[in-house]
C-alpha cells in the first residue's frame, strides 16, 4: 500500500458547476438553502456561481443575488467562476474573495466552450488575474479536458503540463485538473498528474472528476497515490457540461466522502448532512440523482 495522505480539502462545485446544466432554473431561495446545507456538513470551500453573462449560462443569472444571499459562515471560502474583466468587475461587486478562471488543453472544447484559441484565453485571464490580486482576490484556475477531449480525442500529457505551468505564472494558487467528460482511467491520472508534478508542487493541484464512465473514485485514488490532497465534487452527482457531448455529472461528494471514510483519510464532511443537501435539490428538481449515497441513504420522502 502506498502512502496516503492523512487529510483532504473538498471542494464543493455542486451549486456553480452542478446547476448549470440543469433544463430548469433553480431559484435563488433553493440555491441559497442548497448552499447553507452544505456549508452546515462543514464544507469549507463552496463554488457558489458564475458571474458569466446571462444569455450564456442562464440557469446562473442571479449570480449577484445569489452572493449576497451567502450565509454568514466565517470558516467556509465562497468562490465564483469569472470569465472575464466584465465578470470581475461583478464579482469584486459582489464582494466575492475567490475566484476562479478555466481554459483547457484542448484547442476545439476551448472554442467551443468559450469561444477562443487557448492562447486568446490567457491574454484575456492574464488582466483578470492581475485585477483580482490587486483587489486581495485570490484566484484559482481549471484546465477542462485534461485527459480526453469530445472532439479531440486523447490529450497529450506535455499539452496539460504546458497549460498548468501558464496559469500558475499568471500568479493563481491552485490548479485544478479536470476530466471534464469523465472518460480517464487511473492509469491516465498517473501518467499526466505524474507529468504535471514534474513542474508544479502537489499542494498547487486539484482533480476534478466527472464519473460518466464510473471510475471517478477510481481515479481519485489514483490521485491520492501521488499524494493530491484536494478534490473537486458535487453533492448528489449534479453537473455536466454543455459543450461536452455525452458528459454525465461530477464525482459525487457523498460518495467521495465514504470513500474517505473508509480509506480513514479526514474530510472533516458529515456524510448525512451532505446526503440531505443533495435530497432537498432532488426534490426542488423533481427527479432522482446518480450518488449511490443518497440512493442508500436518503430519507424515505425523497424523490423516487
Amino acid at each position: 500500500m502506498p502512502e496516503l495522505p492523512e487529510q483532504v480539502q473538498i471542494v464543493e462545485v455542486g451549486p456553480r458547476d452542478g446547476l448549470q446544466n440543469e433544463p430548469e432554473n433553480v431559484t435563488t431561495a433553493h440555491k441559497l438553502a442548497f448552499i447553507g446545507h452544505l456549508a452546515k456538513a462543514g464544507l469549507t470551500q463552496i463554488e457558489a456561481t458564475s458571474f458569466v453573462h446571462p444569455k450564456a449560462v442562464p440557469q446562473l443569472a442571479d449570480a449577484m443575488d445569489v452572493i449576497s444571499g451567502l450565509p454568514d459562515a466565517s470558516d467556509v471560502i465562497f468562490s465564483a467562476l469569472v470569465p472575464n474583466q466584465k465578470g470581475l468587475e461583478r464579482a469584486i461587486e459582489s464582494g466575492v474573495r475567490r475566484i476562479a478562471v478555466f481554459t483547457a488543453a484542448s484547442e476545439t472544447f476551448t472554442q467551443k466552450n468559450i469561444n477562443m484559441t487557448i492562447e486568446e484565453s490567457f491574454a484575456v485571464f492574464q488582466p483578470v488575474v492581475e485585477s483580482a490580486l490587486r483587489e486581495g482576490i485570490s484566484v484559482r484556475g481549471y484546465v477542462s479536458t485534461a485527459f480526453v477531449c469530445p472532439y479531440e480525442g486523447e490529450i497529450p500529457k506535455e499539452k496539460v503540463r504546458d497549460v498548468s505551468e501558464r496559469l500558475l505564472t499568471m500568479g493563481i494558487d491552485e490548479v485544478a485538473i479536470s476530466d471534464t467528460i469523465g472518460a480517464a482511467a487511473p492509469n491516465d491520472v498517473l501518467s499526466t498528474v505524474g507529468h504535471v508534478m514534474e513542474r508544479i508542487p502537489t499542494e498547487k493541484i486539484a482533480l476534478h472528476f466527472h464519473d460518466t464512465y464510473g471510475t471517478a473514485l477510481a481515479n481519485v485514488y489514483a490521485g491520492l497515490q501521488l499524494g493530491i490532497k484536494t478534490f473537486d465534487a458535487s453533492a448528489g452527482g449534479l453537473g455536466g457540461c454543455p459543450y461536452a457531448p455525452g458528459a454525465s455529472g461530477n464525482l459525487a461528494t457523498e460518495d467521495l466522502i465514504y470513500f474517505l471514510d473508509r480509506m480513514n483519510i479526514r474530510s472533516n464532511v458529515d456524510l448525512n448532512t451532505v446526503v440531505s443537501a443533495a435530497d432537498g435539490m432532488a426534490k426542488v428538481l423533481d427527479r432522482s440523482l446518480s450518488s449511490r449515497q443518497w440512493k442508500r441513504l436518503r430519507p424515505a420522502s425523497g424523490c423516487q
